[in-house]
């Protein structure tokens, strides 16, 4: 009875404390006049909130924790958010680049898209008697979760090879790879243990639902930081030529404006 009821504490408490950073953050975009230019993280919050504090408990509420409507509810929410994530690394990739280098970035991020989709209709079709509904969302959500955790870690490895000043948007991104790290690895091994016997994919699936809210608790504490401690456009923005470095980003077309 102990450690139950200790377990279930914890888990309230982190969960509460992550809705308690999603609303910290959402008000210091709008105190601190960021909303505009971070309108992805904005809506990305937005989202998480209504997600978490509003859709999922109304399910759990009137269907319960082991209805189908739940299931589907939360499931189903989960690759919104996941898509939704997609599209504010797409955001960060636009405020690195220059125009003439994002008129070509974003042909490449909508062919990955247009793959992840491809691939995955591929796999479902080919082995549709033999999947289920969450072994669906496993496999759809584990191919985007890690094309996001490749495009996040090229993007960092691309601001730091520019010295890009802009320190605002290296934190953020470091968040972005903070919440797909963890839960990637989750959702291959969920994926690895489907079809095994029930203790290792009950495993896989507890690993998952512990390390995904700590993913987050981690990113939302590292944006917080970023947008409270650079109030101005986005970042450390030296007044200084000197320090603009403008040589370095004009060879990989890092805007410096």
């Amino acid at each position: 009875m102990g450690e139950p009821m200790l377990e279930r504490l914890l888990d309230y408490g982190l969960q509460y404390t992550i809705y308690t950073l999603e609303v910290v953050l959402f008000v210091s975009l709008l105190r601190r006049g960021q909303w505009k230019r971070q309108l992805g993280v904005a809506v990305y919050v937005i989202s998480l909130l209504t997600v978490d504090a509003l859709v999922r408990p109304y399910f759990l509420y009137h269907y319960g924790l082991k209805s189908d409507p739940f299931g589907y509810c939360y499931w189903l929410s989960d690759v919104v958010l996941a898509l939704e994530a997609f599209g504010l690394l797409c955001i960060f990739f636009r405020r690195a680049c220059s125009e003439k280098m994002w008129h070509l970035l974003r042909l490449w991020l909508a062919m990955v898209f247009v793959g992840i989709a491809l691939v995955s209709y591929i796999k479902i079709s080919r082995n549709y008697t033999h999947f289920t509904q969450r072994s669906f969302i496993y496999e759809f959500e584990q191919y985007l979760f890690f094309a996001c955790l490749v495009l996040t870690t090229l993007l960092f490895i691309m601001l730091q090879q520019a010295e890009s000043t802009d320190d605002q948007l290296e934190l953020l991104v470091c968040g972005m790879g903070i919440q797909f790290a963890g839960p990637t690895a989750s959702l291959a091994l969920v994926h690895v243990t489907l079809g095994w016997q029930s203790d290792y994919w009950q495993f896989a699936s507890s690993l998952l639902h512990h390390i995904a809210p700590l993913c987050s608790f981690g990113t939302l504490l590292i944006w917080i930081y970023a947008v409270r401690r650079f109030p101005t456009l986005g970042g450390d923005y030296r007044a200084s030529a000197d320090h603009r470095r403008v040589p370095a980003l004009a060879g990989v077309g890092i805007r410096t404006d």
